[in-house]
């Protein structure tokens, strides 16, 4: 009888739980973007079911060019590392920051000067509608309690 490893990925869809949801798996990592998923270096990867000849000369050229394709894939691997990190940075700043404005004391009571100040700015700018500010305009509501 087969046991499955307590954190192997089929023990995680045993236990019927989504491996996109389960932090640690690939599919999670693909599914967040922490992890290259389109990338031509992929397609030289995969299987090829018909078997080819012997060829020292191709055995030869396939190495090199394996070794060519791991370069250039972990170049890649870096370059998307250095971007992810480069935005998780932004985000963090701004975070900062964000809590740093509101550590900031606000002013809880304006001055009457400035309150005067802003009413003034609303009644001078035009509007189809009628204004709450300009008494006469507009209907009252009222309502009528048994």
């Amino acid at each position: 009888m087969y046991i499955p490893d307590m954190m192997s990925q089929e023990f995680q869809v045993r236990m019927k739980r989504n491996p996109r949801k389960v932090k640690w798996t690939k599919a999670f990592r693909k599914a967040a973007g922490k992890e290259m998923v389109v990338d031509s270096t992929f397609e030289f990867e995969k299987r090829r079911n018909i078997p080819v000849r012997y060829d020292r000369e191709l055995v030869q050229t396939t190495i090199k060019a394996m070794k060519r394709i791991a370069e250039i894939k972990k170049r890649r691997e870096h370059m998307f590392w250095k971007h992810r990190m480069a935005l998780s940075r932004e985000k963090l700043r701004a975070s900062r920051s964000k809590k740093l404005a509101a550590r900031e004391p606000t002013k809880l009571i304006q001055p009457i000067s400035e309150q005067k100040e802003k009413v003034r700015e609303k009644v001078l700018t035009t509007s189809k509608r009628p204004s709450a500010l300009i008494q006469g305009s507009g209907k009252k509501m009222s309502m009528e309690i048994d």
